[in-house]
């Protein structure tokens, strides 16, 4: 391990160098052992690599700009204090998210976001970067974002979106209309179902209903549970937990606007709560609960679900 410092202390002081093809070549080889030897990666960070590395994030130059968010990616899934307490560290990546050198480097810094939000203290401080939001709201604006990106933006979206206080500043910052606009137009499952994801945390706060409505955003969400959209059951359970949500933080206005549209609406619920997980069945009888579905005329399944879940 000695020997494993020694040399990862030597290649961190050439990043130092005055030339520019050595910090480069010994840039390059750092993504590389992070990548491949985990046990490597605590063990840069321990030799100060990361302020170089964020320094080398504002850099123009594609190949350096790359190889620095990379091996900052690779860091993040075990030296995730080391990140956040060097100084400096979240403008370079609020830097590099909204001026890429290339796609590449726009997925590695939503990656690390996505990361280092797992850690729950760190939420409100990244909640709290506008530019970080403003970035990863922008990934799924831009018609010319590929679907990597989309998908990285997203889990970064939806690890902000778990901290309550960070949502009315995506909401300000247009990600209702954003996020609905891939469930409507992107079509592909996968990036479906992070949508809902996020639109499910976004839909837990009381600025929600204003965005929402103004995207007829209920009526896609009941529409998602129609079976013959061919939803998966993830995305149905969103829709159920996006629908819940609005209805807890917004109060009796969504439900009257869901309730009126009638039996199709209660009957995509039911299915939830009949066929979904255990998670989603327990959602489902909360929604219905709160929509008042024995007056709708549910009695037989309301009584059944609630016997079920007892």
């Amino acid at each position: 391990m000695e020997v494993k410092r020694q040399a990862m202390r030597t290649l961190v002081t050439k990043l130092g160098s005055v030339s520019e093809q050595t910090r480069t070549e010994a840039l390059c080889e750092l993504r590389l052992i992070s990548k491949n030897d985990p046990e490597s990666r605590p063990v840069i960070a321990d030799a100060e690599a990361i302020p170089y590395l964020a320094e080398a994030l504002y850099s123009p130059t594609k190949v350096v700009q790359e190889n620095a968010a990379a091996t900052i990616h690779n860091l993040s899934i075990s030296s995730k204090d080391h990140l956040m307490s060097t100084r400096g560290v979240l403008d370079a990546l609020s830097h590099s998210l909204l001026n890429p050198s290339s796609p590449f480097t726009e997925q590695c810094v939503a990656g690390t976001l996505y990361s280092l939000l797992m850690v729950e203290s760190y939420r409100t401080i990244i909640g709290h970067k506008r530019d970080i939001l403003f970035g990863l709201v922008d990934i799924l604006k831009r018609p010319d974002s590929t679907s990597r990106s989309i998908k990285d933006g997203l889990k970064a979206l939806f690890g902000i979106s778990l901290y309550p206080l960070n949502r009315a500043a995506l909401i300000d910052l247009g990600v209702v209309p954003a996020l609905f606009s891939l469930v409507c137009k992107d079509g592909r499952v996968g990036v479906v179902e992070d949508a809902t994801a996020v639109i499910a945390q976004i839909a837990g706060c009381e600025e929600s209903w204003d965005a929402f409505r103004k995207v007829s955003g209920e009526r896609v969400l009941i529409d998602l549970l129609d079976n013959s959209t061919g939803s998966s059951v993830r995305t149905k359970e969103n829709a159920v937990s996006s629908l819940l949500n609005l209805v807890q933080f917004c109060g009796e206005e969504v439900a009257k606007s869901i309730s009126e549209m009638g039996m199709e609406a209660l009957d995509g619920i039911v299915d939830v709560g009949t066929n979904g997980t255990a998670k989603g069945k327990s959602k489902a009888l909360q929604l219905l609960k709160k929509l008042d579905a024995k007056r709708e005329g549910l009695m037989a399944e309301y009584e059944s679900l609630t016997s079920n879940s007892s």
